[in-house]
């Protein structure tokens, strides 16, 4: 399949301890680059996050946003911190030790201290399971997502691929009609100047029409890149920048058609290739 850089999923989870919320987000760039807003708790969680992603994306700018809000109910256990308790101790008798009439901290004060009161915090390796298992089926889901998106892509591209093949086709046999224009052309001035016809000089000045005029090449070559294109469409994966430099391709060629052009119509239908190029190429940025 084709997959489309542009892509968007979000799930919830509800679980004893509150309600876990997961979002993914992502727009096109050059390369993979991943971004996190998380609560501080989960940032632990990020490098397997990271690695999940990783294994599934190539390309985009892509948004994880995780949420938990915990239940009123949730139980919680309260425990002290040994560490910060001893080191109060500690505190309490060098204070003692200057100023012996110095009031000793309560149990109160202790409970209250900032950092020693409660760990209130959450089982994080339960946590870790359940997010990365959310994100596991956010993944499939906005996989999903982009891959539909990518199939639009895939038939606008095609669309305009056709259009292309079919204007290459209108332009080749003008070429004869050209130079036959051409040869009418110069044979006229040469008889409104009193000159007798030079056959010679006749085929020379036609040889060096033609020679400007002839497109067979970048005709030929126009239509190799289409047939790439349709060839790397249809194989899939992560197509977008052999996409972007065959889109580089058509339009230097079609660039050259212009520029060969002394007929009207030639000059329109290279307008209208670029125009077709330029549209197919918007398309390819959003390719991963």
């Amino acid at each position: 399949m084709i997959y489309s850089m542009t892509g968007y999923a979000a799930l919830t989870r509800d679980l004893p301890l509150g309600t876990l919320n997961l979002e993914l987000r992502s727009v096109n760039h050059r390369y993979l680059d991943v971004s996190f807003r998380a609560p501080e708790e989960f940032r632990a969680f990020e490098p397997a996050m990271r690695e999940m992603l990783g294994a599934k994306l190539t390309r985009g700018k892509l948004e994880c946003r995780i949420g938990f809000n915990r239940a009123a109910t949730a139980p919680s256990v309260l425990e002290l911190n040994a560490a910060l308790l001893s080191r109060l101790v500690e505190l309490d008798a060098q204070v003692k030790a200057k100023l012996p009439s110095a009031t000793s901290l309560s149990v109160n004060d202790v409970l209250r201290w900032p950092g020693m009161f409660g760990s209130d915090s959450l089982p994080l390796e339960e946590l870790r399971e359940h997010c990365l298992a959310l994100l596991g089926q956010a993944l499939d889901d906005f996989t999903a997502s982009r891959g539909r998106e990518g199939e639009k892509l895939k038939a606008l591209i095609l669309e305009r691929v056709a259009r292309i093949e079919v204007l290459a086709k209108e332009v080749s046999p003008r070429i004869p009609a050209l130079v036959a224009a051409q040869q009418e052309k110069f044979s006229q001035r040469l008889r409104d100047a009193g000159v007798a016809l030079d056959e010679e000089r006749i085929r020379q000045e036609l040889v060096m029409f033609a020679s400007r005029v002839d497109v067979e090449e970048e005709l030929g070559r126009l239509g190799t890149h289409v047939t790439e294109v349709r060839r790397v469409l249809d194989r899939g994966g992560a197509v977008g920048k052999r996409l972007d430099f065959l889109m580089q391709e058509l339009n230097r060629e079609a660039n050259t058609l212009g520029s060969k052009s002394t007929d009207t119509t030639v000059s329109q239908t290279s307008m209208e290739l670029k125009v077709l190029i330029e549209q197919m190429r918007e398309q390819v940025q959003n390719i991963e």
